[in-house]
């Protein structure tokens, strides 16, 4: 081994940032939701006392993790701001399980869908991620939605702004990137990427993600690109379908595949299919 290498090594070493502690964000994240939603916990707490305790505690413990963090105001203060949004997170996510509840046949109601819905989970995880985001936190927003993208398949930017009564139907897959604006009462399936087109490295802060409207249906498959790209209210967007332009309000859009299916009479033929 060089010495040249083994210098460069070293410098890197001492020139890095300090590390995350970030299996200790994702549990704190986890006991966030298990605070919220009963449905997940172990055990739930059955005084207010307990909970006032609980809620202190997740406060306390965010500030602690928050000190290896570059912030623009103390930890503790970021750390308050964050517990003091719970209430408005909490009814945001009822929003969004009650709309799977109502989209979803399988489902069988809202505890299913909170303590087990991969999509429920992934929403979940990102409204934390987000409201950590806005509150000027670097890299662990990132990290949070890294952690319900292992888990889930569902890559949601931290960035992306997410109306109430959003609903994720299946979820692997599905790509949502950071300037993305989605209205309230959407419903994407999975597969679906909300998407940039490529720009230089300058525009890195420009829009360049899709915005989708109230009350708009994606379905599997679907890929829809661009900041200047909106998707009208009340539309359709059909599986597979590609789209850098935007559609008015009540569109229905489609992919038209032309499908042939040919074979013999003759067991051992070919049978060949064109799609």
């Amino acid at each position: 081994m060089s010495d040249d290498f083994l210098h460069a090594l070293t410098h890197a070493h001492q020139q890095a940032a300090v590390p995350l502690p970030g299996p200790a964000f994702c549990h704190w994240a986890e006991q966030v939701l298990q605070l919220l939603f009963p449905e997940r916990a172990d055990r739930p707490l059955s005084t207010t006392d307990a909970v006032a305790a609980t809620i202190s505690q997740l406060r306390a413990d965010l500030a602690v993790l928050l000190s290896v963090v570059t912030l623009t105001e103390p930890a503790p203060v970021v750390a308050t701001n964050f517990i003091e949004q719970l209430p408005q997170l909490r009814e945001l996510l009822l929003l969004d399980a009650t709309a799977i509840v109502a989209a979803d046949p399988a489902a069988e109601g809202l505890l299913e869908v909170i303590a087990t819905y991969p999509g429920f989970y992934a929403i979940a995880l990102h409204r934390l991620a987000h409201a950590l985001h806005r509150l000027a936190v670097p890299r662990v927003p990132r990290l949070l939605s890294e952690f319900a993208h292992t888990r889930t398949g569902v890559d949601i930017h931290p960035g992306a702004q997410i109306g109430p009564s959003f609903c994720i139907d299946h979820g692997t897959g599905i790509v949502i990137g950071e300037t993305t604006v989605i209205g309230a009462h959407v419903k994407i399936f999975q597969g679906v990427t909300l998407g940039a087109l490529s720009v230089a490295k300058h525009l890195a802060h420009t829009k360049r993600h899709p915005t989708i409207e109230d009350n708009v249906v994606i379905y599997a498959g679907a890929t829809i690109l661009g900041g200047s790209t909106v998707i009208g209210r009340h539309s359709i967007i059909g599986g597979n379908v590609w789209l850098t332009e935007s559609v008015p309000s009540h569109s229905r859009v489609y992919h038209q595949a032309q499908i042939q299916v040919t074979r013999t009479e003759d067991p051992t033929a070919d049978i060949m299919f064109s799609i």
